[in-house]
């Protein structure tokens, strides 16, 4: 499967990495040339530094021979040129980032497949919609009060720790972590190493708080 992702922040750098270990090929659209660079230094894939509203960019990244492009950059506006014009293309899925629930009617008139509000824009949830809709389907988060956050561990707080003596908490609760490609269920004598990748449900209010204990930023 080949997927096109516009946005190489957290979301869609996450999301790529995701896909490229399941065996998908992906190219990532990005503007800002600092997030580029990350992105190629730890992606096998294509990189492209430009506007993913910009015809010219899109042509760059095959867009006619993708399977799904999402649209997962934190701009509603930037989105939802970038889904007209794929429109266009013939690309079996569109899937939009939607950051203001007020905006999804405007995505869903111009026939965008899948509309992700904030809270489940995890890359983890994100991979689920693209290869196994039917498992994302059953993702319920309530209504803004959660978040499901992929994090890498790189942070004295939590290296080298049980996940027993970080999760469950009232805060947060590790709920999947990422070995080699593989989806691990956690157990409470399981050892949080340096990389390793983590899926966190965390309450709203303390996403802040939870970022900063796995990651250094």
């Amino acid at each position: 499967m080949y997927v096109v992702i516009m946005g190489g922040g957290r979301v869609g750098l996450n999301l790529a990495s995701f896909l490229i270990s399941d065996g998908h090929d992906v190219t990532l659209i990005e503007r800002d040339d600092d997030l580029c660079g990350i992105a190629a230094s730890e992606l096998d894939a294509l990189v492209i530094s430009g506007n993913g509203t910009d015809i010219k960019t899109l042509d760059e990244a095959n867009i006619n021979d993708a399977d799904v492009f999402v649209a997962a950059t934190g701009n509603d506006e930037a989105n939802l040129l970038a889904c007209v014009l794929v429109r266009e293309y013939n690309v079996h899925k569109i899937i939009a980032r939607v950051n203001d629930p007020n905006h999804s009617a405007a995505f869903k008139k111009i026939g965008v497949d899948s509309v992700i509000s904030p809270e489940l824009t995890a890359a983890s949830y994100l991979e689920k919609l693209i290869i196994r809709p039917k498992i994302a389907d059953l993702v319920v988060l309530g209504k803004g009060d959660a978040e499901l956050l992929d994090l890498t561990v790189d942070h004295e707080k939590t290296i080298g720790k049980r996940v027993g003596d970080l999760s469950p908490t009232d805060d947060f609760i590790i709920v999947a972590i990422y070995e080699k490609g593989k989806i691990l269920i956690p157990k409470p004598d399981m050892i949080l190493n340096k990389g390793m990748k983590v899926s966190v449900l965390v309450k709203t209010k303390f996403a802040q708080d939870v970022l900063k204990r796995f990651s250094k930023l």
